[in-house]
Protein backbone atom coordinates (compact mmCIF):
# COMPACT_ATOMS: atom_id res chain seq x y z
CA UNK A 1 0.00 0.00 0.00
CA UNK A 2 2.70 2.28 0.75
CA UNK A 3 4.22 1.54 -2.44
CA UNK A 4 1.15 3.31 -4.14
CA UNK A 5 1.24 6.72 -2.45
CA UNK A 6 4.20 8.04 -4.47
CA UNK A 7 1.56 8.20 -7.58
CA UNK A 8 -1.36 8.49 -5.79
CA UNK A 9 -3.99 11.81 -6.03
CA UNK A 10 -2.37 14.41 -5.48
CA UNK A 11 -4.17 17.35 -4.83
CA UNK A 12 -6.56 13.92 -3.29
CA UNK A 13 -9.72 13.25 -5.97
CA UNK A 14 -12.81 12.64 -4.49
CA UNK A 15 -14.49 9.37 -4.96
CA UNK A 16 -18.41 8.57 -3.97
CA UNK A 17 -19.22 5.36 -2.83
CA UNK A 18 -22.47 4.14 -2.75
CA UNK A 19 -23.50 0.96 -1.24
CA UNK A 20 -27.27 -0.09 -0.46
CA UNK A 21 -25.73 -2.17 2.86
CA UNK A 22 -25.87 -0.15 5.55
CA UNK A 23 -22.31 1.06 7.64
CA UNK A 24 -24.69 0.55 10.87
CA UNK A 25 -24.70 -3.49 10.40
CA UNK A 26 -21.52 -5.61 11.17
CA UNK A 27 -21.19 -6.03 7.64
CA UNK A 28 -20.80 -2.59 6.80
CA UNK A 29 -18.19 -2.17 9.22
CA UNK A 30 -16.54 -5.06 8.34
CA UNK A 31 -16.39 -4.41 4.45
CA UNK A 32 -17.10 -1.27 3.80
CA UNK A 33 -15.67 0.97 6.33
CA UNK A 34 -12.76 -1.00 6.98
CA UNK A 35 -11.49 -0.85 3.13
CA UNK A 36 -12.48 3.20 3.63
CA UNK A 37 -10.23 3.93 6.58
CA UNK A 38 -7.08 2.98 4.42
CA UNK A 39 -8.55 4.34 1.15
CA UNK A 40 -9.05 7.77 2.98
CA UNK A 41 -5.90 8.33 3.08
CA UNK A 42 -5.42 8.83 -0.65
CA UNK A 43 -8.29 10.28 -1.68
CA UNK A 44 -11.65 12.03 -0.09
CA UNK A 45 -14.47 9.71 0.24
CA UNK A 46 -17.85 10.63 0.22
CA UNK A 47 -20.38 7.90 1.32
CA UNK A 48 -23.79 7.09 0.83
CA UNK A 49 -25.21 4.23 2.53
CA UNK A 50 -28.66 3.05 3.39
CA UNK A 51 -29.47 2.31 6.90
CA UNK A 52 -32.25 0.11 8.99
CA UNK A 53 -34.61 1.04 11.25
CA UNK A 54 -33.98 -0.92 14.00
CA UNK A 55 -29.60 0.12 13.42
CA UNK A 56 -30.71 3.51 13.47
CA UNK A 57 -31.89 4.15 16.94
CA UNK A 58 -29.16 3.00 18.26
CA UNK A 59 -27.51 6.41 18.88
CA UNK A 60 -24.66 4.88 20.59
CA UNK A 61 -23.72 3.19 17.40
CA UNK A 62 -24.54 5.95 15.35
CA UNK A 63 -22.43 8.43 17.14
CA UNK A 64 -19.76 6.21 16.77
CA UNK A 65 -19.58 5.36 13.68
CA UNK A 66 -20.13 9.20 13.14
CA UNK A 67 -17.18 9.64 14.28
CA UNK A 68 -14.71 7.07 13.05
CA UNK A 69 -15.87 8.74 9.47
CA UNK A 70 -14.96 12.46 11.25
CA UNK A 71 -11.31 10.99 11.96
CA UNK A 72 -10.74 9.60 8.69
CA UNK A 73 -12.50 12.37 6.59
CA UNK A 74 -15.16 10.48 5.48
CA UNK A 75 -18.28 12.38 4.63
CA UNK A 76 -21.18 9.99 5.21
CA UNK A 77 -24.99 10.22 4.15
CA UNK A 78 -27.15 7.72 5.60
CA UNK A 79 -30.20 6.77 4.08
CA UNK A 80 -33.19 4.78 4.69
CA UNK A 81 -33.45 1.62 4.23
CA UNK A 82 -36.65 -0.05 2.45
CA UNK A 83 -36.81 -4.03 2.50
CA UNK A 84 -39.99 -4.20 -0.18
CA UNK A 85 -38.76 -5.34 -3.31
CA UNK A 86 -42.13 -4.12 -4.70
CA UNK A 87 -40.88 -1.97 -7.97
CA UNK A 88 -42.61 1.41 -6.68
CA UNK A 89 -40.39 0.81 -3.60
CA UNK A 90 -37.21 -0.25 -5.38
CA UNK A 91 -37.94 2.95 -7.78
CA UNK A 92 -38.43 5.49 -4.92
CA UNK A 93 -35.08 4.46 -3.68
CA UNK A 94 -33.52 4.87 -6.89
CA UNK A 95 -34.93 8.39 -7.15
CA UNK A 96 -33.67 8.93 -3.19
CA UNK A 97 -30.26 7.76 -3.91
CA UNK A 98 -30.00 9.80 -7.62
CA UNK A 99 -31.15 12.96 -6.33
CA UNK A 100 -28.23 12.89 -2.59
CA UNK A 101 -25.83 11.29 -5.45
CA UNK A 102 -26.21 14.42 -8.17
CA UNK A 103 -25.64 16.65 -4.97
CA UNK A 104 -22.41 15.72 -4.67
CA UNK A 105 -21.45 17.27 -7.82
CA UNK A 106 -22.93 20.32 -7.42
CA UNK A 107 -19.73 22.30 -6.85
CA UNK A 108 -16.22 22.85 -7.90
CA UNK A 109 -15.16 19.69 -5.78
CA UNK A 110 -17.23 17.16 -7.82
CA UNK A 111 -16.65 13.39 -7.51
CA UNK A 112 -14.06 12.21 -10.03
CA UNK A 113 -14.97 8.21 -9.79
CA UNK A 114 -18.44 6.60 -8.47
CA UNK A 115 -17.35 3.16 -7.02
CA UNK A 116 -21.17 1.43 -6.64
CA UNK A 117 -21.24 -1.16 -4.29
CA UNK A 118 -24.14 -4.20 -5.88
CA UNK A 119 -26.53 -3.34 -8.44
CA UNK A 120 -28.89 -0.77 -7.53
CA UNK A 121 -26.38 1.68 -6.73
CA UNK A 122 -24.80 0.33 -9.85
CA UNK A 123 -27.44 1.09 -11.95
CA UNK A 124 -27.55 4.96 -10.22
CA UNK A 125 -23.95 5.02 -11.32
CA UNK A 126 -24.83 4.31 -14.78
CA UNK A 127 -27.21 7.50 -14.67
CA UNK A 128 -24.26 9.91 -13.32
CA UNK A 129 -22.14 8.53 -16.26
CA UNK A 130 -24.81 9.29 -18.49
CA UNK A 131 -25.66 12.83 -16.94
CA UNK A 132 -21.61 14.08 -15.80
CA UNK A 133 -19.48 11.56 -17.58
CA UNK A 134 -17.77 10.59 -14.40
CA UNK A 135 -16.88 6.70 -14.36
CA UNK A 136 -17.69 3.95 -12.52
CA UNK A 137 -16.50 0.93 -10.81
CA UNK A 138 -19.18 -1.95 -11.12
CA UNK A 139 -18.17 -3.84 -7.43
CA UNK A 140 -20.71 -6.62 -8.26
CA UNK A 141 -20.16 -8.47 -4.46
CA UNK A 142 -22.95 -11.81 -5.88
CA UNK A 143 -24.60 -12.28 -8.72
CA UNK A 144 -27.61 -10.16 -7.21
CA UNK A 145 -30.58 -11.81 -9.57
CA UNK A 146 -30.10 -14.90 -8.87
CA UNK A 147 -29.68 -15.04 -5.02
CA UNK A 148 -33.11 -13.54 -4.88
CA UNK A 149 -34.89 -16.11 -7.08
CA UNK A 150 -32.39 -19.00 -4.80
CA UNK A 151 -33.86 -17.08 -1.64
CA UNK A 152 -37.59 -17.59 -3.34
CA UNK A 153 -37.55 -13.14 -3.34
CA UNK A 154 -37.79 -13.47 -7.15
CA UNK A 155 -39.79 -15.08 -10.05
CA UNK A 156 -37.47 -15.84 -13.10
CA UNK A 157 -38.81 -14.38 -16.17
CA UNK A 158 -40.78 -11.98 -14.23
CA UNK A 159 -40.79 -8.13 -14.57
CA UNK A 160 -38.44 -6.97 -12.09
CA UNK A 161 -36.06 -10.10 -12.48
CA UNK A 162 -36.12 -8.59 -16.19
CA UNK A 163 -34.96 -5.23 -15.44
CA UNK A 164 -32.07 -6.55 -12.76
CA UNK A 165 -30.50 -8.39 -15.65
CA UNK A 166 -30.82 -5.52 -17.95
CA UNK A 167 -29.19 -3.18 -15.30
CA UNK A 168 -26.45 -6.16 -15.03
CA UNK A 169 -26.03 -6.27 -19.03
CA UNK A 170 -25.78 -1.99 -19.01
CA UNK A 171 -23.88 -1.68 -15.62
CA UNK A 172 -21.24 -4.08 -17.05
CA UNK A 173 -20.88 -3.12 -20.65
CA UNK A 174 -20.63 0.65 -19.89
CA UNK A 175 -18.36 -0.02 -16.47
CA UNK A 176 -14.90 1.51 -16.42
CA UNK A 177 -13.95 -1.88 -14.26
CA UNK A 178 -15.75 -4.98 -12.40
CA UNK A 179 -15.38 -6.22 -9.29
CA UNK A 180 -15.87 -9.77 -8.87
CA UNK A 181 -15.95 -11.62 -5.38
CA UNK A 182 -14.56 -15.04 -6.88
CA UNK A 183 -13.17 -16.60 -10.17
CA UNK A 184 -15.78 -18.64 -10.00
CA UNK A 185 -18.12 -16.05 -11.21
CA UNK A 186 -15.90 -14.26 -13.05
CA UNK A 187 -15.74 -17.42 -15.58
CA UNK A 188 -19.77 -17.37 -15.75
CA UNK A 189 -19.93 -13.66 -16.33
CA UNK A 190 -17.74 -14.18 -19.47
CA UNK A 191 -19.28 -16.77 -20.69
CA UNK A 192 -22.57 -15.15 -20.45
CA UNK A 193 -21.57 -11.29 -21.80
CA UNK A 194 -18.53 -11.90 -23.59
CA UNK A 195 -18.93 -9.27 -26.02
CA UNK A 196 -20.04 -6.56 -22.78
CA UNK A 197 -16.90 -7.77 -20.76
CA UNK A 198 -14.27 -7.66 -23.66
CA UNK A 199 -10.90 -6.10 -22.71
CA UNK A 200 -12.89 -4.93 -19.07
CA UNK A 201 -10.67 -5.00 -16.32
CA UNK A 202 -12.03 -7.52 -13.86
CA UNK A 203 -10.44 -7.76 -10.44
CA UNK A 204 -11.52 -10.70 -8.29
CA UNK A 205 -11.48 -9.19 -4.67
CA UNK A 206 -12.73 -11.27 -2.14
CA UNK A 207 -14.31 -10.49 1.91
CA UNK A 208 -11.56 -9.83 3.33
CA UNK A 209 -10.71 -9.73 7.59
CA UNK A 210 -8.66 -7.47 9.81
CA UNK A 211 -6.71 -10.18 10.19
CA UNK A 212 -4.51 -8.19 13.23
CA UNK A 213 -7.82 -8.57 15.10
CA UNK A 214 -8.86 -12.03 13.85
CA UNK A 215 -5.69 -13.72 14.91
CA UNK A 216 -5.39 -17.15 16.74
CA UNK A 217 -5.69 -16.96 20.47
CA UNK A 218 -2.81 -17.52 22.38
CA UNK A 219 -3.91 -19.68 24.72
CA UNK A 220 -3.74 -23.51 23.72
CA UNK A 221 -5.52 -25.67 27.02
CA UNK A 222 -7.50 -27.81 25.97
CA UNK A 223 -10.95 -27.37 25.78
CA UNK A 224 -14.60 -29.35 24.61
CA UNK A 225 -15.51 -29.59 21.08
CA UNK A 226 -17.67 -26.64 20.42
CA UNK A 227 -18.97 -26.28 16.72
CA UNK A 228 -19.77 -22.56 15.69
CA UNK A 229 -22.03 -21.04 13.16
CA UNK A 230 -21.95 -17.40 12.21
CA UNK A 231 -24.45 -14.76 10.54
CA UNK A 232 -27.82 -15.27 9.14
CA UNK A 233 -29.86 -18.35 8.87
CA UNK A 234 -32.87 -16.92 8.01
CA UNK A 235 -31.91 -15.66 4.36
CA UNK A 236 -33.21 -17.87 2.60
CA UNK A 237 -30.05 -19.56 0.73
CA UNK A 238 -28.78 -20.86 4.04
CA UNK A 239 -29.19 -24.62 4.68
CA UNK A 240 -30.75 -24.70 8.16
CA UNK A 241 -31.48 -28.53 7.35
CA UNK A 242 -27.97 -29.30 6.67
CA UNK A 243 -27.02 -27.56 10.11
CA UNK A 244 -29.04 -29.47 11.84
CA UNK A 245 -28.39 -32.60 10.45
CA UNK A 246 -24.26 -31.97 11.02
CA UNK A 247 -25.17 -31.26 14.81
CA UNK A 248 -26.60 -33.98 15.05
CA UNK A 249 -23.91 -36.00 13.54
CA UNK A 250 -21.16 -34.47 15.82
CA UNK A 251 -23.38 -35.31 18.62
CA UNK A 252 -23.29 -39.31 17.84
CA UNK A 253 -19.47 -39.22 17.64
CA UNK A 254 -18.68 -36.27 20.93
CA UNK A 255 -21.68 -36.21 23.21
CA UNK A 256 -19.85 -33.51 25.10
CA UNK A 257 -19.82 -31.67 22.04
CA UNK A 258 -21.55 -27.84 22.25
CA UNK A 259 -22.73 -25.91 19.63
CA UNK A 260 -23.08 -21.95 19.12
CA UNK A 261 -24.96 -19.48 16.72
CA UNK A 262 -24.05 -16.26 16.62
CA UNK A 263 -26.52 -14.34 14.51
CA UNK A 264 -29.05 -11.03 14.58
CA UNK A 265 -31.54 -13.36 13.60
CA UNK A 266 -34.85 -13.59 15.82
CA UNK A 267 -33.84 -16.20 17.95
CA UNK A 268 -37.12 -18.18 17.76
CA UNK A 269 -37.33 -17.82 14.22
CA UNK A 270 -34.12 -19.56 13.99
CA UNK A 271 -35.36 -22.47 16.34
CA UNK A 272 -38.57 -23.30 14.32
CA UNK A 273 -36.06 -23.13 11.31
CA UNK A 274 -34.00 -25.87 12.56
CA UNK A 275 -36.98 -28.23 13.95
CA UNK A 276 -35.41 -27.86 17.37
CA UNK A 277 -37.95 -29.82 19.22
CA UNK A 278 -36.97 -32.72 17.19
CA UNK A 279 -33.12 -32.54 18.01
CA UNK A 280 -31.16 -34.12 20.76
CA UNK A 281 -28.73 -31.38 20.89
CA UNK A 282 -31.44 -28.73 21.49
CA UNK A 283 -29.82 -28.10 25.35
CA UNK A 284 -26.55 -28.15 23.82
CA UNK A 285 -26.97 -25.23 21.38
CA UNK A 286 -26.12 -21.65 22.32
CA UNK A 287 -28.05 -18.54 20.16
CA UNK A 288 -26.83 -15.38 20.77
CA UNK A 289 -26.53 -11.72 18.87
CA UNK A 290 -23.27 -10.11 19.04
CA UNK A 291 -21.34 -6.50 18.38
CA UNK A 292 -18.86 -6.78 16.03
CA UNK A 293 -16.33 -6.29 18.71
CA UNK A 294 -16.81 -9.53 20.52
CA UNK A 295 -16.55 -11.90 17.38
CA UNK A 296 -12.91 -11.89 17.47
CA UNK A 297 -13.39 -13.64 20.96
CA UNK A 298 -16.43 -15.72 19.77
CA UNK A 299 -14.89 -17.74 16.87
CA UNK A 300 -11.70 -17.94 19.11
CA UNK A 301 -13.38 -20.57 21.51
CA UNK A 302 -14.84 -22.62 18.73
CA UNK A 303 -13.28 -25.48 17.92
CA UNK A 304 -14.63 -25.15 14.03
CA UNK A 305 -16.99 -22.92 11.97
CA UNK A 306 -20.56 -24.19 9.76
CA UNK A 307 -21.29 -22.32 7.21
CA UNK A 308 -23.72 -24.07 4.57
CA UNK A 309 -25.43 -22.28 1.79
CA UNK A 310 -27.53 -23.22 -1.44
CA UNK A 311 -25.20 -24.37 -4.19
CA UNK A 312 -25.41 -23.72 -8.20
CA UNK A 313 -25.94 -20.53 -10.43
CA UNK A 314 -26.97 -18.19 -7.19
CA UNK A 315 -23.72 -18.95 -5.16
CA UNK A 316 -21.14 -18.71 -8.00
CA UNK A 317 -20.17 -14.77 -6.90
CA UNK A 318 -20.65 -15.60 -2.84
CA UNK A 319 -17.53 -15.22 -0.60
CA UNK A 320 -18.63 -15.85 2.84
CA UNK A 321 -17.16 -12.88 5.24
CA UNK A 322 -16.43 -14.88 8.20
CA UNK A 323 -14.42 -17.56 5.82
CA UNK A 324 -11.93 -15.05 5.97
CA UNK A 325 -11.97 -14.31 9.54
CA UNK A 326 -12.70 -18.17 11.01
CA UNK A 327 -9.74 -18.63 9.03
CA UNK A 328 -7.67 -15.71 10.12
CA UNK A 329 -8.89 -17.08 13.99
CA UNK A 330 -6.81 -20.35 13.22
CA UNK A 331 -10.09 -22.26 12.85
CA UNK A 332 -11.43 -24.74 10.27
CA UNK A 333 -14.28 -24.89 8.45
CA UNK A 334 -16.90 -26.76 7.56
CA UNK A 335 -19.09 -25.83 3.96
CA UNK A 336 -20.76 -27.78 1.08
CA UNK A 337 -19.40 -27.29 -2.71
CA UNK A 338 -20.36 -25.42 -5.21
CA UNK A 339 -20.26 -21.87 -3.50
CA UNK A 340 -17.67 -19.03 -5.15
CA UNK A 341 -14.22 -20.41 -4.63
CA UNK A 342 -15.16 -21.90 -1.03
CA UNK A 343 -14.50 -25.89 -2.39
CA UNK A 344 -10.67 -24.91 -4.26
CA UNK A 345 -9.64 -22.96 -0.77
CA UNK A 346 -10.49 -25.85 1.52
CA UNK A 347 -9.29 -28.47 -1.25
CA UNK A 348 -5.95 -27.15 -2.21
CA UNK A 349 -5.18 -25.89 1.61
CA UNK A 350 -6.93 -28.09 3.98
CA UNK A 351 -8.42 -25.65 5.74
CA UNK A 352 -11.61 -27.63 6.78
CA UNK A 353 -14.38 -30.20 5.04
CA UNK A 354 -16.78 -30.54 2.86
CA UNK A 355 -20.26 -32.06 3.10
CA UNK A 356 -21.31 -34.08 0.23
CA UNK A 357 -25.34 -34.00 1.20
CA UNK A 358 -27.79 -33.77 4.13
CA UNK A 359 -28.11 -37.19 4.94
CA UNK A 360 -26.80 -39.10 8.44
CA UNK A 361 -24.59 -40.95 6.68
CA UNK A 362 -22.82 -38.27 4.75
CA UNK A 363 -22.46 -36.06 7.43
CA UNK A 364 -21.51 -38.78 10.12
CA UNK A 365 -18.75 -39.21 6.90
CA UNK A 366 -17.71 -35.29 7.21
CA UNK A 367 -17.28 -35.22 10.73
CA UNK A 368 -15.16 -38.24 10.60
CA UNK A 369 -12.86 -36.25 8.10
CA UNK A 370 -13.36 -33.19 10.70
CA UNK A 371 -12.30 -34.79 13.45
CA UNK A 372 -9.34 -36.20 11.68
CA UNK A 373 -8.38 -32.93 10.11
CA UNK A 374 -8.56 -31.17 13.76
CA UNK A 375 -5.28 -33.83 15.11
CA UNK A 376 -3.37 -32.14 12.75
CA UNK A 377 -0.87 -30.13 14.49
CA UNK A 378 -0.67 -27.85 11.55
CA UNK A 379 -3.67 -26.98 11.05
CA UNK A 380 -4.40 -23.69 12.86
CA UNK A 381 -0.97 -22.28 10.99
CA UNK A 382 -2.36 -23.72 7.94
CA UNK A 383 -5.32 -21.85 8.45
CA UNK A 384 -3.96 -18.11 9.68
CA UNK A 385 -1.25 -18.68 6.71
CA UNK A 386 -4.45 -19.06 4.16
CA UNK A 387 -6.21 -16.21 5.60
CA UNK A 388 -3.49 -14.00 5.21
CA UNK A 389 -2.84 -15.43 1.24
CA UNK A 390 -6.28 -14.56 0.30
CA UNK A 391 -8.21 -12.55 2.49
CA UNK A 392 -5.82 -9.72 4.30
CA UNK A 393 -7.68 -6.39 4.82
CA UNK A 394 -4.33 -4.61 3.50
CA UNK A 395 -4.05 -7.07 0.21
CA UNK A 396 -7.90 -5.79 -0.33
CA UNK A 397 -7.45 -2.54 0.34
CA UNK A 398 -4.38 -2.30 -2.00
CA UNK A 399 -6.33 -3.97 -4.57
CA UNK A 400 -9.01 -1.19 -4.40
CA UNK A 401 -6.07 1.31 -4.43
CA UNK A 402 -4.23 -0.07 -7.44
CA UNK A 403 -7.93 -0.30 -9.38
CA UNK A 404 -8.73 3.70 -8.52
CA UNK A 405 -5.06 4.85 -9.49
CA UNK A 406 -5.57 3.42 -13.01
CA UNK A 407 -9.06 5.79 -13.18
CA UNK A 408 -7.62 9.08 -11.18
CA UNK A 409 -4.19 9.38 -11.56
Amino acid sequence: MVALSDQLFIPMRKVLYLTRNGLLEPLGQSQILSYLKGISSFCRIALISFEKPGDRANLSLVNSINDICATYGICWTPLRFRANLRPWVSALSILQLLLVALWQFRSNRRPMLVHARSYLPAAIALILLRITGTPFIFDMRALWPEELISAGHLRRGSILHRSLLWIERQCLQECFAVVSLTHAAVLYLQKRYSNELALKRIVVIPTCADLQRFSPCSSTCDVPLVIGCVGTVLSGWFLTDWLSSFFDAVLRVVPTARFELISRDPQDRIRTALNHSACSWFDRLLIQSAAPAEMPSIIQRHTASVMFFTSGLSKLGSSPTRMAEVLGCGRPVVANPGVGDMEQVIRKHRVGVLANGPSAEEMDACVTELLALLNDPMLAIRCRRTAEALFSLESGTAAYLQLYTEILA
